[in-house]
């Protein structure tokens, strides 16, 4: 209880806290994604929506919820600059030279499942990177 007594520590309790609850949340997900991969129809359970989805579309969605993970979390200052630039070269590194960027502008129904503040971070940050 050290975080009592000192006021300074209470942000960073707060915060990793705050982090855990994100983790958890972001772990759920990927069990949702992965049970999505290993039966293909439970995905009617959230979306009705007949698609000709290929594994490339679906692993497409589990990268993006990391991508999007990732993102709050430097947003809430959990990463620190260092790990944040090594995970943005990834992230950029995959629209460059993955078939990410095509999925994510063609067949990821964003509206739906990104905040709007992801959206706009991939539209500005990693899609004008691609390489004409």
């Amino acid at each position: 209880m050290l975080f009592c007594i000192f006021p300074e520590n209470k942000w960073r309790l707060s915060l990793d806290i705050e982090t855990k609850i994100l983790s958890d949340l972001d772990e759920k997900l990927r069990e949702i994604t992965v049970i999505g991969f290993e039966r293909p129809e439970l995905i009617r359970v959230v979306s009705k929506v007949e698609s000709d989805w290929s594994s490339e579309v679906a692993y497409s969605y589990h990268i993006l919820f990391t991508f999007a993970h990732v993102f709050h979390m430097r947003k809430r200052k959990v990463l620190s600059d260092n790990e944040w630039i090594g995970l943005l070269r990834w992230m950029k590194s995959a629209f460059e030279q993955g078939t990410i960027n095509e999925i994510w502008k063609s067949k990821i129904e964003m509206e739906k499942w990104f905040d709007p503040a992801f959206q706009e971070f991939i539209d500005k940050e990693l899609i004008p990177l691609r390489k004409k």
